[in-house]
């Protein structure tokens, strides 16, 4: 079976890559971001994307949306430290096939691995009851504007990261803060940090 294992924090992931390998006969590839993951699902075929949420570049979210529309036959499990009822949401709606945290016995991913490829679902069941929780209200848009915006980018950047004008920035970003009731930009983006929404 060939996994890509996408995860930016380089010892979790030689120790999930040494996991897997003693588990079970799979070909494991690593990208150490999310846009390092995107570029290797273009270039090659795999059977299992293995990723976490929060990474530099393209979040686990938005690679299980991207494959979703291209590559609707490979399985996703999200592996994360954070079990936010915002990305258990999110994550259902990608098709992601697994949502695991990274805190569970190790037998458990392996496990979930094999169901996933045999088409079932596997939530943890307490995270699948988080998942029930608050709507998102933020869209796609807003929410890779405000992602940025949290990092410390201004405007302009935002504007040339995304490929639209200032001022497309500037609605996203109030748009983001109205719906949040937030008092500024980076109040929106803790309070969608903090739900799972970013």
């Amino acid at each position: 079976m060939r996994i890509l294992l996408a995860e930016d924090q380089a010892m979790v992931r030689g120790a999930l890559s040494a996991l897997l390998s003693l588990g079970g006969d799979f070909d494991i590839t690593q990208a150490a971001d999310g846009d390092e993951a995107l570029a290797l699902l273009k270039l090659t075929e795999f059977d299992l994307l293995l990723t976490d949420i929060e990474m530099p570049g393209r979040t686990g979210l938005e690679l299980a949306s991207w494959c979703q529309q291209h590559k609707p036959a490979l399985k996703i499990v999200i592996i994360t430290t954070f079990g936010r009822s915002g990305y258990i949401k999110r994550a259902i709606e990608s098709g992601v096939g697994g949502f695991l945290l990274k805190d569970a016995p190790s037998d458990t991913l392996i496990k979930a691995i094999n169901q996933v490829m045999a088409g079932k679902r596997i939530i943890d069941p307490e995270l699948a009851m988080m998942a029930v929780g608050e709507m998102d209200p933020l869209n796609d848009k807003e929410r890779r504007a405000l992602r940025l915006a949290s990092e410390g980018k201004s405007t302009s950047d935002i504007a040339e990261l995304l490929f639209i004008a200032e001022g497309t920035v500037r609605n996203y970003l109030s748009e983001a803060i109205s719906k949040l009731h937030a008092t500024n930009r980076i109040d929106a983006a803790r309070i969608a940090q903090q739900k799972g929404w970013l």
